[in-house]
């Protein structure tokens, strides 16, 4: 009965939720300040040629590629989740902090910075494979596309106010001093996720050797049909969408001659539709479901790199049509990662959870680095307008993954087309798939 009544409050109001919502956004903000204060400390105090900047930009990237399938297995083994979690953000308290002492002890170096940020990435990682299984234990199925809408929505409140948090204290207390608020973050963070009280029990899964395990999670996401399907739009998007990030301040620059100031704005416009876009997700899931609002929502994808591609003009008419269009990508991203992590949640069997939320991450945040290094390459050959077109057309790519998948939506005909109205058979039968797979 207590679990009931828990599961009907509104998310806002139950304790757990809002102890790890918070521990998320504060977390985050302190990264978004690091992200500014790190290379500051590296360029103004330690004088960082261009390829050390080049490592420690890379090393964003390289625990995702090198641990990330590891902690996914690492996940599905553990019978609790939040002791880990706990452990990461003291780890990376811990990393932190060795930025301000090595400063006052005068032995701050380039090579330190770049094995700090390994630390922390690595950390980051393990942390995300065993969150993605503890935040079904701790919000109920019917109320985690909201819970996912709230967790993006962290994300864009961290990337409009870090910023210029960073610059502030960077100016009042020097970039070395501005990481140790990364610290204290990540030590807040560590305190609050302490204070959760829901039973964080999760059934083990039968481990067959570290290397079985990853495979295992691989062969479940890339042959359960929904899995696939979002696997493969996440990738193809952040492909595209790297490349054009790569070229996109060039292209403001020096194709739209747009101000620097004028840039910042739309990038803050973007993370305010990010807003818009968690508040609205969770509506429209109500009415449509997440299925169709992650269909409908890729459609938009390619909409703000095309408008960007093909306008032109004083800057009276490009800037209101870059706002409006930054504004809806903002928001679209949102509504269909968090809706991806829900159905991804939802489809996966719960003892490879871990596993397969670790692949997606491994495949779609490691092709970053492949995207960055494609569209500054191909910008050298056909310019930077061609870059921003030609990324507008792979992003549209990702369509038909989603559009070519079970998540399409079609005419309901009954078992003749293989649904099922009742969810609870929908995953016995997922499980039961999932047993064969196995036993492959």
């Amino acid at each position: 009965m207590k679990q009931i009544l828990q599961d009907s409050l509104p998310l806002r109001r139950q304790r757990d939720y809002r102890l790890l919502w918070t521990a998320r956004t504060v977390s985050i903000t302190g990264s978004e300040v690091s992200k500014l204060a790190v290379p500051l400390t590296a360029v103004t105090l330690l004088a960082a040629s261009p390829a050390q900047m080049g490592v420690l930009t890379a090393l964003a990237f390289v625990p995702a590629l090198l641990f990330g399938l590891h902690a996914g297995a690492l996940a599905d083994r553990l019978g609790r989740h939040r002791p880990l979690m706990i452990a990461c953000e003291l780890v990376s308290a811990f990393a932190a902090l060795m930025v301000p002492l090595a400063w006052f002890a005068g032995v701050l170096s380039v090579p330190l910075l770049a094995a700090v940020a390994l630390v922390i990435g690595t950390a980051g990682v393990v942390f995300k494979a065993a969150n993605f299984p503890h935040l079904a234990a701790v919000v109920p199925a019917g109320q985690r596309t909201e819970a996912m809408a709230g967790f993006h929505a962290s994300y864009s409140v961290a990337s409009i106010a870090g910023p210029g948090l960073a610059g502030a204290l960077v100016q009042m207390l020097t970039a070395p001093l501005a990481v140790l608020m990364e610290a204290l973050s990540f030590l807040a963070s560590a305190l609050m996720l302490r204070a959760i009280r829901t039973h964080d029990d999760h059934e083990p899964s039968r481990s067959r050797g570290m290397w079985r395990d990853i495979v295992e999670g691989l062969r479940v996401s890339l042959t359960q049909p929904v899995l696939r399907a979002i696997l493969g739009a996440g990738v193809t998007l952040n492909f595209f969408a790297m490349a054009y990030i790569a070229i996109a301040i060039l292209y403001m620059l020096q194709v739209l001659h747009l101000p620097q100031g004028v840039i910042g704005a739309l990038t803050a416009v973007s993370g305010v539709g990010g807003l818009i876009g968690a508040w609205a997700t969770t509506r429209l899931v109500k009415r449509y479901g997440e299925d169709r609002v992650m269909v409908y929502a890729i459609l938009l994808f390619p909409v703000d790199m095309l408008t960007v591609g093909l306008v032109r003009g004083p800057l009276w008419v490009t800037i209101p049509i870059m706002a409006t269009t930054g504004l809806l990508i903002g928001a679209t991203v949102i509504a269909f990662a968090t809706c991806m992590n829900v159905v991804a949640m939802r489809e996966a069997p719960a003892e490879v959870m871990g596993r397969v939320n670790a692949t997606m991450t491994f495949a779609i945040q490691g092709v970053l680095a492949l995207g960055g290094l494609f569209g500054g390459l191909l910008a050298e050959v056909v310019g930077l307008r061609a870059v921003v077109l030609v990324c507008a057309a792979g992003t549209s790519l990702a369509i038909f993954w989603i559009w070519g998948s079970p998540l399409r939506p079609r005419r309901r005909r009954g078992a003749a087309e293989g649904e099922d109205a009742d969810p609870v058979r929908s995953r016995a039968l997922r499980e039961l798939a999932f047993t064969k797979i196995r036993t492959v």
